[in-house]
């Protein structure tokens, strides 16, 4: 049956799409995202700590990812409540954090399991911080904010959503020879227009894509994200998406999705550079500034793993006991390579000019 969006899209073709994905355009691109990919994969393993890039990028992604949705905080809110215990965090803060906290829940789980619907409601239940499941109830739809027409209303019924999901995973967990980065493509779609869930879902679907991608074993730590690209084509990508369900328009949401990978891929590439030159910077300014009793590559390495730093890390690491580690914080402020922050009850130790890198989205 045809679509109509004046009544829910229960004929919700099922996976693998009818229409010809793997077209000429498409496997070109496939091969230039797999080569950005793969080069993104080796720089993150230049990193002489790969924390050092997946906290500050998984935190950046939890920001772009709730901006989409709406929900808006700073990178200091984040950062600032990521290493103060006592910190007053708001509720969109909370959120973000939330979004971080389902990524790990979500990268534990996988640990050679499958993907699947458990996951999913896993995920959006850290998320939202909710016990709630699969949507039951009906009228769910999808609306222009400002005129309330209404854009889609996905499939309603709790066991028609559910046989949607298991044949999304049959389609995740199948050995069909397709790329995994066309499927990802498909994949981010089809559970974008199941919509299983109250809320939650295009949060969700954005941390399947790098789950994926993992389980694929395409990257070895969760370092791609396309949250920042879909916000620099926020229309664009709703359009496409509206593509395949209206049209079944496969072609251009794919190449979209391609080139939002390659893309992100090349960004993050120069990000891990920006972050080795300014590490090579520091620790040149540290053998010089900081007496040689409190230089170690461990100290200065370590205020690399994300922009706020207290004597409790450095003393978890092993690198000093309290009284000493907070001297050591007290040098490099005097050396001019952090800066004191007073939360709480707690000093912070803000590395500045990572602090900067890190929130330049643009890079």
């Amino acid at each position: 049956m045809s679509y109509s969006p004046d009544k829910p899209h229960n004929y919700l073709p099922p996976l693998p799409p009818e229409a010809q994905i793997e077209t000429p355009a498409v496997l070109k691109a496939a091969i230039t995202a797999n080569r950005a990919l793969a080069e993104l994969k080796g720089k993150s393993e230049s990193l002489p700590n790969p924390s050092m890039l997946v906290n500050s990028i998984v935190l950046q992604e939890a920001k772009s990812s709730s901006e989409i949705e709406n929900v808006v905080t700073t990178n200091d809110k984040l950062f600032t409540a990521l290493s103060a215990e006592d910190s007053d965090v708001d509720p969109q803060t909370k959120e973000v954090l939330r979004y971080r906290q389902a990524l790990w829940t979500g990268v534990e789980a996988l640990n050679g399991r499958p993907l699947t619907t458990d996951l999913f409601i896993s995920l959006m239940q850290n998320i939202k911080e909710t016990d709630a499941g699969i949507r039951t109830k009906p009228g769910t739809v999808i609306a222009n904010p400002n005129t309330r027409k209404i854009i889609y209303w996905p499939p309603e019924g709790e066991e028609l959503i559910r046989n949607l999901l298991v044949n999304l995973e049959q389609y995740i967990q199948a050995e069909d020879g397709v790329d995994p980065l066309i499927k990802m493509a498909v994949i981010h779609y089809q559970f974008e227009a199941i919509h299983p869930f109250d809320d939650g879902n295009g949060r969700a679907g954005r941390l399947i894509n790098i789950l994926y991608l993992m389980d694929k074993g395409l990257l070895p730590h969760p370092v791609l994200y396309l949250s920042d690209e879909i916000i620099r084509q926020k229309q664009n990508y709703y359009k496409l998406l509206r593509g395949v369900t209206e049209k079944q328009a496969w072609e251009p949401w794919i190449l979209f999705m391609l080139d939002a990978v390659e893309n992100t891929a090349r960004r993050t590439m120069e990000r891990i550079e920006q972050i080795l030159s300014l590490l090579g910077e520091t620790l040149e300014l540290a053998r010089e500034k900081l007496p040689a009793r409190v230089y170690s590559k461990e100290l200065i390495e370590l205020l690399f793993e994300q922009p706020y730093c207290k004597v409790k890390y450095l003393v978890d690491r092993g690198i000093a006991k309290r009284q000493t580690a907070a001297e050591y914080l007290r040098e490099l402020e005097e050396a001019g390579i952090v800066r004191s922050k007073q939360v709480g009850r707690e000093n912070l130790f803000l590395n500045v000019q990572l602090y900067e890198l890190l929130a330049d989205r643009d890079g």
